[in-house]
This record gives C-alpha cells, sequence and structure tokens, in this order.
C-alpha cells in the first residue's frame, strides 16, 4: 500500500486533508471539553448540599452523644436527636447523587460531541485513505511489471474524453498493442493517482 501520492500537488493536498482532520478533532475534543466543564459548574449546589448535610449530621451526632450522658432523659433525647443526624446523612446522600448525576450528564455530553463530530469525519477520511492506498499501491506494482494492466484500467476508469486525449481510438490502439498509446493511457492512470510516469 502507498498512502502518499510521488507528484508534489496530489502529495501537498493529502498532506493537507491530514492536517484539516487532525485540527477539526482536536477542535471537536477541545469544544466537548469545554461543554463538559460547562456542566460540571452545575455541582456547584450539590456540594453545597452534601456539606450542609455534613454539618448536620456532625451537629446532631454531638448533641446526640452529649444529650446521651444526661441522667433519665438522655437516651431518649439521643434517640430524638439521631434523627437529625439521619435527616443530615440523607442530605448529603442526595447531593452527592446528584454531583454524580452531573458528572454523568457531563460526561456523555462530551462523549457524544466527539462521536457526533468527529468520528464521522475520520471514518470518511479513513475509508477515502485506505482506498487511495490500495488502489496507489496496486498502481507501483504494475508500473513495474505490467504498464498493459495500467493502461487496461485507464480505459476502464478514467472519462472517455482523456482517453480521447491519448488516442483517436484508445481502446483499439490498446488492443493492437500500440505501445506508445499503451504508455501513454498507464501515464494516464498513473497521473490520477499523483503518480510518477517512469517513462
Amino acid at each position: 500500500m502507498r498512502f502518499y501520492a510521488e507528484r508534489p500537488g496530489r502529495l501537498a493536498l493529502q498532506v493537507l486533508a491530514d492536517l484539516l482532520v487532525v485540527g477539526w478533532v482536536v477542535l471537536v475534543v477541545d469544544i466537548a471539553l469545554a461543554a463538559r466543564e460547562v456542566l460540571l459548574r452545575l455541582q456547584g449546589p450539590a456540594e453545597a448540599l452534601v456539606d450542609a448535610g455534613g454539618a448536620i449530621r456532625a451537629t446532631f451526632d454531638g448533641a446526640a452523644r452529649t444529650a446521651g450522658e444526661l441522667p433519665l432523659i438522655g437516651d431518649a433525647l439521643a434517640t430524638a436527636l439521631g434523627g437529625g443526624t439521619a435527616a443530615g446523612e440523607r442530605l448529603a446522600a442526595a447531593g452527592q447523587q446528584q454531583i454524580d448525576a452531573v458528572a454523568a450528564v457531563a460526561l456523555g455530553n462530551a462523549v457524544g460531541i466527539v462521536v457526533l463530530g468527529a468520528v464521522p469525519v475520520v471514518l470518511v477520511w479513513a475509508a477515502l485513505r485506505v482506498r487511495y492506498a490500495r488502489t496507489a499501491g496496486s498502481a507501483v506494482a504494475a508500473r513495474d511489471r505490467d504498464i498493459d494492466l495500467l493502461a487496461l484500467r485507464a480505459l476502464a476508469r478514467r472519462p472517455t474524453r482523456r482517453l480521447l486525449d491519448v488516442a483517436a481510438f484508445p481502446a483499439a490502439a490498446w488492443r493492437s498493442g500500440d505501445r506508445e498509446a499503451v504508455a501513454r493511457l498507464a501515464a494516464l492512470e498513473l497521473g490520477s493517482l499523483g503518480l510518477r510516469n517512469p517513462w
């Protein structure tokens, strides 16, 4: 397989296309990360909720321990204050659930942006590059072994107008073995791929 052309014009276009795809992917990833950061800011109120729940739990827990030391009513009062401790724990847990939910949404949003914005471009680019690499690689192999095969490929794939520029009757010239016409047809096929004509 040959991934890049030999002629400078086609090679420059291929390198430019590669750089544009890389630049696009970097831009999409940057946008995805920025969107994730914006969404993560929504965790602020939930973090305040976790802090408040922790403070309430600590306050009621300390009060319950102190109340438990009182004679006669200490155990009952400690049990009553234990409800406040449980409420603080539930409040902190709810805040943590909200933090986790926002984090999941932010991550999913970032992944979605990358999947929708970058993956299709990369897939199309990769398919075109692999197709070119296979075609150019087989053309280089044929150039070194059999120019008749390249001429036949030109007859099958190139526009009729271009073929008529090579010879008045290109198919007849190929069938009759006209070496000059065959070489020009092969050169036409190589040129369309940005490959050098060694003849």
